[in-house]
């Protein structure tokens, strides 16, 4: 206001003191100046460049920019008479460019006296890269986003550049692509719109110039040249972890992290890289130590004030880790789907997928991040979600250090080079030898107390197999069986007495032998409770145990509702707990998990039936480890157990510190195993880690929406790509194309022009003579043709066109030869070959006649050697030709006769040449014999066509044509570098096929437009992490919109719940629901197949299970959970897993209401989300508090 008044104001007079202004900085601070400069009026002042703000906008103007120039306010018939006030308008170009305000591209930086520190002066500095931001750049130099966003990032955003993907230079940038087109705004410009007499509107001129991909070709080129200054070298460098570390504390006097517990080598050499800031694979045995690596880095990085992010594949993993480094180091944050604790930790804990949407949400965390850490990597073998693993592995920044813990796969090498290799970093490879516990492995076949003490030792602790054990097992049970026949006569007692009486015998055996606690690992949930319910009569705990124990368990259910506490599944454990007995599988409820496994680590559980996820998430080792049978179903059949699984599951017996050797014992209830399964079973190398790569739609949209990143860049740097050795490649092909360029040129003028269609035909009638030939050799009635006696036409380097007769043929069936006498000219029997007819003269089927007199060679032949097979045979003495040719083979011999056998045989077949000079009849493939397969019909009369052909070329009646010889080298050449381009563009990647089918269901889906932008529906289906087609389709088909909160809820949950059930009668509403949901499955199901996708439609459709929608949906009601569990005979703890992740499909499906801009739907999707959120289902972890 200061400055509008000064226009009013009267000249200073002369008792005016004479002041002005001085604007300090930007935070709007104003001094006083009082010093007059003469004959100078005092404007108001300031220090920084731009002078102060302007006050005060001319309204006129901006009535008239909002109310006539702006097109959405203009009438839409009778325009001209609208257009009559402001017709005299300058053309203005600028106001085409639309750029937001360009950020302050300076600021002021302190000048201070270097050796007081005093404040001297401001100066401006300019700042670079001002104009980046998560909207527009993939670059770490970018603003920092909305404090909202920081940690889980938005979709609109660019993810951080990948690690080891380059950034395009300025000169790809300028490179146009084909839809780019310069504008010249002096002429190029329309002043009138199309169809307007005098508008003066220029609508506005959408993508101006068509951001399209930028240039594939230089950047190919460019990472061709960088790969080929990186000489093949490799990534992955194992660590050896024989050699003691002896220097490790004058190497690390400090260390970020102390133990109580002196570190082993293994662990020694991986601190020491993490000191070094290097990637690790540490492939240890279970119960080895892997976590103090985790440990360490964590440590390492609250010294160096950044981050870390542990990854693991299981949410009860997560949550015991959390508590345990909680403990550790107290700065510690969990984000699981439905849990978010202090996120703003300096390690955070998370399921691998949150990790993969906050990398291609552009997750500011990510700035400060220093170390991942993937915790049992070798989940990457997961079909449905091992993907996961390798796109987090792919998007990871370059300043990231990886940190890989997994169990020993055999494989590390392998697959730590191929992360190197897309790193561009090195991988350290620790792996330890043998585990510190050693493991015993018993036979078990006792049922009675009469039998309890039969335990046969299998597998000592140093490894070796006991054959003697094995055959003493089986002689035990087969006189059991035999007594028990004679004895009872042959009645059949009930599977689950013995079941019952095996068990007892056993646990009563191992208790007494304080072989406690057990962990026995039975492959079925219903036989897991059956077995422990038998045990009615077994007590394990002392009264101060089962004391500990009840407290304990009253203690943690006290966050539970009355109702839900008398649920019967929790009366039924806790009586089974008490006697220090428990189960442990997906059907039980979440807390009562967490409880056993409480109970269990501090040895009040003394045996636990468990299936095979407990081995898999829990870290929780035993005394021993029983094995109920060694076949599980794997969701398509029975199957033995596999070398990594029964590892991983065994691997739990045996507690560090407190446990000589760990002991496996195998029931034998039926019948002793066959010994090659057991021993396979127990040495076999365990599964290699194998690439589950597969492309999502989720991945194709996150990546199209970003210009710079391409689906085929994350493909080709799949570990199922890994084979593809690009450096080998690169180099060979840069020699290629040197040899080429030093080879003399291909003449090909006048009566040479038509030389490579020529040499192209010859080639391929080569190829399809190999064919036929192959379907000759393999036919009977071809064998039987090639027999001794036989006429054949030879054509090799040595023979052209000269007749032989077979003499041997060989038994190798793989590479067949045939000895065969042929005729030639004299002193040409050792075949000094005429070498440079590289194009022998196919077409020419005139037989080889001798100039001179006739002599003869015999020769192993192979198939490729004999170009046909005539109808004619010869009466030959084989044995006689043989030994007569290789006697006068020796050089004493040398000048001898040849035998009568020989000279008759050469004679006839000089007779057939000169008798048939123009060519032999032959015998047919197809007619003669008798080949009817498609294949051989197709390349016999291919063969006939290509023969004719060549009559036709010009070349070959050149004069010069048997000087062109180095074409044969060259084109070979040619098609050696054509092979190597191939295999090294993205024309050879595997998934390319399917990822263009899946381009082409998005585009008729209309989720990216024909050039690949990404467009409303896209953006949505980015927000949702599974079954993305679905659930967007039924949020733009209003399917969700009519139905109440419950409605909508129950239907979402075929997207999670995966059991097969019998289906309740449902309410009539719910029913036409799941009609509607099917139906859409069904049309993106066809549409799919259309595409070309393999999945059928009925297969699609069958993926959605709707078991659970009546359960849903009376629970989102408000039904208490007792009755819930009635519904249905789906086991209490899957209902409750079921739900919960339900809660993440719905905040899924509010997010992308949201972005549609549906409230009403966003907002039933939250009261959706509270219906469900209560109760014993969402009640917090104990690991959490």
């Amino acid at each position: 206001s200061l400055c509008c008044l000064s226009a009013d104001v009267p000249p200073p007079g002369p008792m005016d003191l004479p002041m002005s202004l001085l604007e300090m900085g930007c935070s709007g601070r104003f001094e006083l100046i009082t010093h007059p400069v003469p004959g100078q009026p005092l404007p108001p002042q300031s220090t920084l460049p731009h002078g102060l703000p302007p006050t005060n906008l001319n309204l006129e103007t901006e009535v008239e920019k909002q109310f006539l120039r702006d097109p959405a306010w203009l009438p839409i018939h009778d325009k001209d008479f609208a257009f009559q006030k402001v017709t005299q308008r300058k053309v203005d170009v600028d106001s085409l460019l639309n750029c937001c305000p360009s950020p302050l591209h300076s600021g002021l930086s302190v000048v201070r006296d270097p050796t007081t520190g005093m404040l001297l002066d401001f100066t401006e500095v300019l700042l670079e890269n001002t104009g980046l931001s998560a909207k527009n750049s993939l670059s770490l130099q970018r603003q920092p986003g909305p404090p909202s966003e920081s940690l889980r990032g938005s979709n609109t955003n660019y993810p951080f550049l990948p690690g080891g993907m380059e950034e395009l230079t300025l000169e790809q940038i300028k490179k146009k692509s084909e839809l780019e087109e310069e504008i010249d705004f002096e002429s190029d410009l329309l002043k009138v719109a199309p169809g307007l007499k005098l508008c003066f509107l220029l609508l506005c001129l959408q993508d101006a110039a068509s951001s399209s991909s930028p240039p594939e070709k230089g950047k190919e080129e460019k990472s061709k040249l960088k790969e080929n200054t990186e000489e093949n070298k490799k990534w992955a460098i194992p660590v050896n972890i024989t050699s003691p570390c002896d220097d490790f504390y004058k190497r690390i006097p400090n260390p970020a992290f102390k133990w109580p517990f002196e570190l082993d080598v293994f662990q020694k050499q991986a601190v020491l890289r993490l000191e070094a800031h290097d990637s690790v694979f540490v492939a240890a045995h279970t119960s080895a130590g892997k976590t103090v690596v985790a440990e360490y880095a964590i440590a390492l990085s609250q010294k160096h004030m950044t981050r870390t992010i542990y990854t693991s594949p299981i949410k009860a993993l997560s949550n015991q880790k959390f508590r345990d480094f909680k403990n550790t180091f107290g700065d510690v944050g969990l984000l699981t789907g439905d849990v978010q604790l202090s996120p703003e930790s300096s390690c955070l804990i998370m399921t691998t997928e949150i990790l993969r949407s906050m990398l291609y949400n552009g997750s500011e965390v990510i700035r400060d991040l220093e170390w991942v850490i993937f915790d049992e990597v070798h989940y990457i073998n997961d079909a449905e979600r091992g993907v996961v693993w390798e796109e987090v592995l792919i998007m990871l920044p370059d300043h990231v250090s990886i940190i890989l813990l997994s169990a020993t796969v055999p494989n590390a090498l392998e697959f730590s080079e191929w992360i190197g290799r897309i790193k561009k970093r090195h991988i350290y490879v620790i792996s330890t030898l043998k585990r510190p516990v050693p493991l015993e492995h018993y036979l078990y076949t006792g049922n009675s107390t009469k039998t309890q003490k039969e335990m046969f030792l299998l597998l000592d602790a140093t490894g070796n197999f006991l054959t003697k054990g094995y055959y003493t097992a089986v002689d035990a049970k087969k006189e059991r069986t035999s007594k028990h026949a004679q004895s009872f006569g042959t009645k059949n007692t009930s599977q689950n007495t013995t079941d019952r009486s095996v068990w007892l015998t056993l646990l009563h055996f191992l208790s007494q032998r304080q072989q406690t606690p057990v962990v026995a690992f039975t492959f079925s949930r219903t036989r897991c409770d059956d077995n422990a319910r038998s045990l009615d009569s077994m007590d394990l705990t002392t009264s101060i145990e089962k004391a500990e124990i009840h407290s304990f368990f009253q203690k943690s259910l006290t966050r539970l509702r009355g109702g839900d506490r008398q649920l019967p599944q929790i009366l039924l454990m806790r009586d089974l707990l008490k006697r220090g007995i428990a189960v442990h599988h997906s059907g039980i409820l979440p807390i009562l998990k967490e409880v056993i496994e409480m109970l269990f680590s501090r040895g009040l559980v003394k045996v636990l039936f468990a299936t095979e996820t407990f081995a898999m998430g829990v870290n929780m080792p035993a005394r021993t480890v029983v094995f109920d049978s060694i076949r599980k179903h794997d969701g398509t059949g029975f199957r033995n157990l596999l070398p990594g699984e029964y590892i991983q599951m065994a691997g739990r017996a045996g507690r560090r510190g407190l446990d000589a050797t760990g002991t496996v014992i195998i029931l034998c209830k039926a019948g002793v195993h066959e010994m090659a399964d057991l021993h396979a079973m127990m040495l076999g190398k365990p599964t290699l880690l194998q690439s589950q790569f597969r492309l999502t739609y989720t991945m194709i949209l996150n990546l199209l929406r970003v210009e710079a990143l391409h689906v085929t860049d994350m493909m080709r740097r799949s570990f199922s790509e890994s084979h593809r050795d690009t450096q080998t490649h690169e180099k060979r092909i840069s020699q290629l194309k040197q040899m080429l360029s030093a080879m003399p040129s291909v003449d090909t003028e006048g009566q040479l022009s038509d030389l490579l269609p020529y040499y192209h035909t010859v080639t391929e009638l080569k190829k399809t003579r190999e064919a036929v030939q192959h379907a000759i050799l393999e036919s009977v009635n071809g064998l039987k043709a090639l027999s001794v006696g036989r006429v054949i036409v030879v054509n090799n380097k040595q023979h052209l066109n000269a007749l032989g007769v077979i003499l041997q043929v060989s038994s190798d069936s793989v590479n067949r030869t045939f000895t065969a006498l042929i005729i030639c000219e004299k002193g040409n029997e050792e075949g000094k070959g005429n070498d440079n007819a590289a194009l022998p003269h196919l077409h020419n089927m005139s037989l080889f006649i001798p100039e001179g007199p006739c002599s003869h060679t015999v020769q192993k032949l192979k198939l490729q050697d004999i170009s046909a097979i005539t109808v004619k045979t010869l009466k030959v003495i084989p044995e006689r030709i043989i030994d007569n040719y290789n006697k006068r083979q020796q050089p004493r011999f040398k000048l001898d006769p040849p035998g009568q056998a020989i000279s008759t045989a050469t004679q006839e077949l000089l007779r057939l040449a000169e008798a048939n000079p123009s060519g032999i009849a032959t015998l047919d493939p197809v007619n003669d014999l008798q080949l009817k397969s498609v294949d051989v019909v197709e390349a016999n009369m291919r063969l006939r066509v290509l023969q004719e052909s060549l009559r036709d070329f010009n070349c070959i009646h050149s004069p010069m044509f048997a000087e062109q010889v180095c074409l044969c080298e060259r084109m070979s050449l040619q098609e050696e570098l054509d092979q190597l381009l191939f295999l090294v563009s993205d024309q050879s990647l595997t998934l390319l096929p399917e990822y263009h089918q899946r381009i082409k269901v998005l585009q008729s889906l209309q989720y990216i437009d024909n050039g690949g932008a990404v467009q409303l529906k896209g953006r949505v289906a980015c927000q949702i992490s599974s079954h993305e087609l679905l659930l967007t389709e039924l949020l733009f088909e209003n399917v969700l919109s009519p139905l109440a909160p419950e409605e909508s809820a129950a239907l979402l949950s075929c997207l999670v719940f995966t059991q097969n059930t019998q289906h309740p009668d449902l309410v009539l509403f719910l029913f036409q629901g799941i009609e509607r949901v099917k139906s859409v499955a069904q049309r993106i199901g066809e549409l799919q197949r259309e595409c070309g996708i393999p999945q059928t439609a009925e297969e699609f459709v069958g993926q959605f299970k709707f078991g659970l929608t009546e359960v849903v949906y009376c629970w989102a009601r408000g039904m208490p959970f007792a009755e819930i569990a009635q519904l249905t005979d789906v086991q209490e703890g899957t209902v409750v897993r079921c739900i919960q992740r339900l809660d993440e499909v719905l905040k899924e499906v509010r997010q992308a209401a949201r972005i549609v801009g549906d409230s009403v739907l966003g907002s039933k999707m939250e009261k959706a989300s509270l219906a469900i959120r209560r109760d014993i289902v969402f009640t917090a972890s104990l690991y959490t508090h």
